[in-house]
């Protein structure tokens, strides 16, 4: 058995605490824990977003200063963006939030990270390569859970054989949704399941196909799910022919059965969309700090090849929205120091070990 874990190793390094950088969204379930843990790494981001009445008191509250701006006046993002080294998109949706910002730090050159997890987010943002190697910034999306471990783990697996051309991945463990992933979820719920074919992402029913995958811990059912690594992985590993599979609670064999087609097209009405969007709202507030602090999460990859040859590994690290906050504040301090450029996945900008610098993390070769 090959284990690689976590350690904490002294470095003869002075970190900044005084990183230029604001966090937008900093008031949403996530941006409140990224802006907790920047403060206990020593951090003062400036706080932002566009309602003062949920910013201003957080604002206070941590002793930090904030800035009131909302998205829809690229000059107005361009004033409030300007003088920072690094914005932080913490404000979902981001299919509606990334691009302005994006196109902003374009103009100002800013350093942009966001926690999207949504494939048509990463697919866009890619494109803006070849601009932000000309502005010499550097464009990081997916720096939480989605997809930090499973890019990370992806990008270590495809190195171990050659030329893989098949990738799975499996994600267990998930502690809870916060609001906005949910209200993401359920918006892409009509457009079915995302996978990757022969380069090109294609979709297919919801939760199929179906796997039972070993995880550290125990085997689960699982269904394939629309994750980030359909567009990252493609990224990282050049491999063409990607799934990923998440562990989801038993209800979702109702609708992934015969029900299917009629529940694509139940939320395929924006009053349906409406009324869960609202629910949400005011029903779901994420997994509280003690599930947070005692839960774990597992991951799983394995490639293939067309001699028949495969690799697999295993990953057990902490609590998906715990991990996202440690994971932002080490990608601020990285991208801080590093001079990178360009659109980059967080494996290809930090290295397939940086996961191993979070705390209770291992990765394993084989369960033997």
């Amino acid at each position: 058995m090959t284990l690689s874990y976590s350690i904490i190793i002294f470095e003869v390094i002075k970190i900044p605490n005084d990183i230029n950088w604001i966090l937008y969204g900093a008031y949403g379930y996530t941006g409140r824990l990224i802006a907790k843990e920047s403060i206990k790494a020593g951090l003062k981001p400036v706080l932002a977003g566009r309602n003062p009445n949920k910013l201003i008191p957080l604002a206070k509250k941590k002793n930090l200063e904030y800035r009131v701006f909302s998205l829809k006046n690229r000059k107005e993002i361009i004033e409030n963006i300007k003088d920072f080294d690094i914005i932080f998109n913490a404000a979902g949706p981001f299919e509606i939030t990334s691009l302005p910002i994006v196109k902003s730090c374009l103009k100002t050159s800013t350093n942009y990270l966001d926690i999207t997890g949504e494939i048509g987010v990463f697919e866009q943002n890619f494109s803006f390569h070849n601009e932000a190697l000309e502005k010499e910034i550097v464009i990081v999306s997916g720096v939480g859970f989605d997809v930090v471990p499973s890019d990370c783990l992806a990008k270590y697996v495809s190195g171990r054989i050659e030329k893989p051309k098949e990738l799975e991945i499996g994600i267990a463990g998930m502690s809870g949704f916060s609001g906005g992933t949910l209200k993401t979820m359920l918006r892409n719920l009509p457009h079915g399941t995302a996978m990757r074919r022969n380069g090109k992402i294609i979709t297919a029913p919801l939760g199929r196909p179906q796997k039972e995958i070993q995880f550290i811990d125990k085997k689960r059912n699982c269904y394939a799910l629309s994750w980030g690594d359909i567009s990252t992985a493609y990224r990282s590993t050049k491999i063409s022919n990607i799934n990923v599979y998440m562990a989801l609670p038993k209800a979702i064999k109702y609708i992934t059965g015969p029900t299917e087609p009629l529940v694509r097209k139940i939320f395929e009405l924006d009053a349906v969309q409406n009324i869960t969007q609202s629910w949400i709202s005011n029903n779901i507030k994420g997994p509280n700090k003690k599930v947070r602090q005692k839960s774990s999460s597992y991951l799983w990859a394995k490639v293939q090849n067309d001699n028949g040859e495969s690799y697999q590994a295993w990953l057990k690290t902490i609590e998906a929205y715990r991990l996202t906050a440690v994971s932002a504040v080490k990608c601020v301090k990285k991208v801080s120091r590093n001079n990178l450029k360009g659109v980059l996945t967080p494996s290809n900008a930090f290295g397939e070990d940086f996961i191993l610098d979070f705390p209770d993390t291992m990765r394993l070769d084989s369960l033997d």
